[in-house]
Parts: structure tokens; sequence; C-alpha cells
């Protein structure tokens, strides 16, 4: 899998994931804090590469199917 640069990788905040994934804030800061979903920090708050939630939702499809 080829990754993109940082600074061609669009970045989603907290809010944006959990709006994505249909779930609450706490739920992306619990993934984030298990290590499920790739992230870093940026001053207080967390930025999340775009395509590390794609990939995290694939991965979630084939095993739930």
């Amino acid at each position: 899998m080829v990754r993109e640069p940082f600074t061609e990788a669009r970045l989603l905040t907290v809010n944006e994931v959990a709006d994505l994934l249909r779930v609450s804030r706490m739920t992306v800061y619990r993934l984030i804090k298990q290590g499920d979903m790739p992230s870093f920090r940026v001053g207080r708050g967390y930025r999340l590469r775009e395509e590390d939630v794609h990939s995290y939702l694939i991965e979630r499809y084939t095993e739930a199917g």
C-alpha cells in the first residue's frame, strides 16, 4: 500500500471522523487510545488521515462479513 505524503494527505478532526462514522467523539478517542485508529497530535487536538479512516472501515467491514 502506497501512502501519500503528509503534505498531500487530507487531515480530519475527531469531530469530522465521529460524524463520518456516526459515532460519538468519545468512541473516536477510544479508538485512538487503543491504537485502532492511527492519529497524531496537533496542539491539544488530534488529526487523522482520511486514508487511515477508510482503511479502518475496510478492515472492519471484512471482519463483519
